[in-house]
């Protein structure tokens, strides 16, 4: 009896474990524009419309002012996110395809301050 207990709650903390790298790092914050996408620090994200579905068209100097949301090695694709590969081999969530950015000059959660910047940034939206 003891032995079937102790399965299933090693059972019951692999599932958990394996669900904690099954969901996208994002969460919906209130900004002044509506709800937006965050990540888990609360930080807004964007995405940029010089992107492709899949692709990510921001290296070099564009990733140091927009950083990319980044990936575990061992994350998985859940629902409308996917993972994607970038040039430099790190690997970047993507909602709907399209790669998800933080903006390096937000500094609080609720920032929008990427927004619209050299009319290619949008917020990511919910």
């Amino acid at each position: 009896m003891k032995s079937v207990k102790f399965l299933s709650i090693v059972a019951a903390g692999a599932f958990a474990a394996t669900a904690a790298f099954a969901a996208a790092p994002v969460k919906t914050v209130d900004s002044t524009k509506g709800k937006v996408l965050a990540g888990e620090n609360g930080m807004t994200l964007y995405t940029f419309k010089k992107d492709a579905k899949g692709v990510s068209n921001c290296n070099g100097d564009c990733a140091k002012n927009w950083p990319p949301l980044k990936a575990a090695s061992d994350a998985k694709a859940d629902g409308a996110y996917s993972i994607i590969e970038r040039k430099d081999g790190t690997k970047q969530w993507a909602k709907d395809g399209m790669p998800l950015y933080f903006w390096a000059k937000d500094t609080k959660m609720g920032d929008i301050t990427g927004d619209g910047v050299g009319g290619n940034w949008e917020l990511a939206k919910p």
